[in-house]
């Protein structure tokens, strides 16, 4: 023990227990309770803000990767390109029987344009109304290899496929206005009335059967004078060779003119719609940063304030011994509080809003462990920053000086 000039042992200050920190860092938030609420909360909307656009991407992710799963990536379409002299190519009659040969092939089928039929509700709609809808005559095993399902009705048959019946998509059915199929409900059809058959719930890896209107190969021949060419080949392949299927498709599909063949996956139309979103995901995020950095200017501003507020109470403390890094540590440890209580209850409202837009996408709720973590880190190191300079500020303090304060 150090003594002083008259023998009395000197005064030295106590060092600070962490529970103690708590207290008298917690104790300057209690008093201000609306500040120290508005402050958190500008803290709050920048972390919920990063924590929900990370959440909802990665659901956004999780469910492309749940559809695929369902799916499948190994579906390949094949469809007529344009000839060197830029004229509409066409694929051979023969072309599905050749790719069916494929020994890592599953299954095969295909549609073909009608080009000249049109759809109409009734045989009274101008011609000019026809609704940009698409005639296909498809072969029976179509839904099997492009994973199409019935909503209402059934699709076609080797018996109905030979007379005039149709299975609508889902948007023909919506724009021709038929919400169920039947014997009685009938379409005006290249001139033709056709019976509605079924209608299919939306293709997700054939989108392009949504707006059409599916016949049967024979009667598409017999009565609309379709052609029997293929326009789309769909190709189902085993997982391990659908790259070795994709690269000798186009010269399976037609061997004397491999080049006008165009070949593509739907499945990676998906997958490109899945970085375009990741592409607003990052946009997104810098603006969640700018919101963090408001919070934390906001935090800055509410300890500076209360500094200025607590000089008295400040000098009076350095007056009954505490040091300047005992000062320092309280105002600092207050900083830290304010955004940790912000960070919380941020990180919170970001799971909530990820999963509320997850439930009405109807997507699997997804908040990786590290952005949740990350916000936590984010919220200590803008504590940190914000109330450094308050902290020093408020040490530098002399107790005479700011006791005289009035």
């Amino acid at each position: 023990m150090s003594v002083v000039a008259d023998g009395r042992p000197a005064l030295r200050a106590r060092r600070l227990r962490p529970d103690d920190v708590l207290r008298v860092g917690s104790a300057g938030l209690r008093t201000r309770s609306t500040r120290v609420f508005l402050s958190a909360l500008g803290i709050a909307i920048g972390i919920a803000a990063m924590v929900a656009v990370v959440g909802i991407s990665a659901s956004s992710q999780a469910d492309l990767q749940r559809t695929l799963d369902r799916l499948g990536t190994n579906l390949l379409t094949a469809g007529p390109g344009k000839t060197l002299s830029g004229e509409a190519a066409y694929l051979p009659d023969e072309a599905i029987r050749m790719i069916s040969r494929i020994p890592p092939v599953t299954s095969v089928s295909a549609t073909g344009a009608v080009t000249n039929a049109k759809v109409y509700r009734n045989d009274r709609v101008p011609a000019a109304q026809s609704g940009g809808l698409a005639v296909l005559a498809a072969r029976t095993d179509l839904p099997a290899t492009v994973g199409a399902q019935v909503a209402n009705g059934s699709w076609l048959n080797e018996a109905t496929a030979r007379y005039p019946g149709v299975v609508l998509g889902s948007v023909a059915a919506e724009r021709l206005g038929i919400g169920a199929a039947g014997s009685d409900v009938q379409i005006w059809l290249g001139g033709h009335w056709f019976t509605v058959m079924g209608i299919l719930h939306p293709v997700e890896l054939a989108p392009e059967l949504d707006s059409a209107a599916l016949i049967g190969w024979p009667v598409a021949q017999a009565l609309l004078a379709f052609d029997g060419h293929p326009t789309t080949v769909y190709t189902r392949t085993r997982e391990d060779a659908v790259e070795d299927v994709r690269s000798v498709l186009a010269a399976t599909a037609n061997p004397q003119h491999p080049n006008e063949v165009e070949v593509s996956r739907p499945s990676d139309a998906l997958a490109a719609k899945q970085a375009t979103d990741q592409a607003f995901t990052g946009l997104l995020l810098g603006l969640g940063a700018v919101a963090l950095l408001v919070g934390g200017v906001g935090v800055a501003n509410t300890m500076v304030i209360s500094v200025l507020e607590r000089r008295a109470e400040i000098g009076l403390r350095r007056s009954l011994g505490a040091t300047r890094g005992q000062i320092r540590l309280q105002f600092l440890a207050e900083a830290l509080l304010l955004c940790v209580l912000g960070g919380a209850g941020g990180v919170l409202l970001g799971i909530a809003v990820t999963t509320a837009y997850a439930y009405t996408q109807h997507w699997p709720t997804v908040v990786p462990a590290w952005v949740m973590a990350g916000g936590f880190a984010a919220t200590l190191a803008i504590g940190a920053v914000a109330g450094f300079y308050p902290a020093v500020r408020a040490s530098r303090l002399a107790p005479t000086e700011a006791l005289a304060i009035p």
